[in-house]
């Protein structure tokens, strides 16, 4: 299997116990699409153009995704102090709510994983994904 792939296959496990526990925890309306865009939020906020880019969606579908976070409560809009135009897309208090249970999950499954490589492994990985990620995330 190609390097990609086996990123992928990794994340898509971590994903799985992250929507798990979100689930568990009461956050069950919460969408794998709708995380995937709200994991993107930054910690003031974020214009919908951003979420859109950075999820590599039609801006319909990051305003569509968007509409039902802020339905659920999980996010609000707000005027973005740079720009009387724009409108930053913020979490709200549930949304803050939902990102702790998830912290906690990627540090069970970190956990988990480093059980498995051990720690100079683990290491490896983060220090190796790290310096990939130079050239692969134009959002770095």
């Amino acid at each position: 299997m190609n390097l990609g792939l086996l990123c992928f296959i990794a994340y898509r496990a971590m994903e799985v116990e992250v929507m798990k526990a979100v689930a568990e925890a009461g956050f069950d309306d919460l969408t794998v699409a709708q995380g995937r865009l709200a994991a993107r939020i930054g910690p003031e906020g974020t214009r919908l153009t951003e979420l859109a880019e950075q999820a590599q969606v039609t801006k319909q579908t990051a305003g569509f995704l968007v509409d039902q976070l802020e339905r659920a409560g999980y996010v609000t809009r707000t005027p973005d102090p740079a720009d009387a135009r724009a409108r930053l897309v913020r979490m709200a208090p549930r949304g803050e709510a939902v990102v702790a249970v998830a912290r906690q999950a990627e540090a069970r499954v970190e956990a988990e994983w480093t059980r498995h490589l051990g720690k100079r492994g683990t290491a490896q990985l983060r220090a190796a994904l790290t310096s990939l990620r130079e050239i692969t995330d134009p959002y770095a």
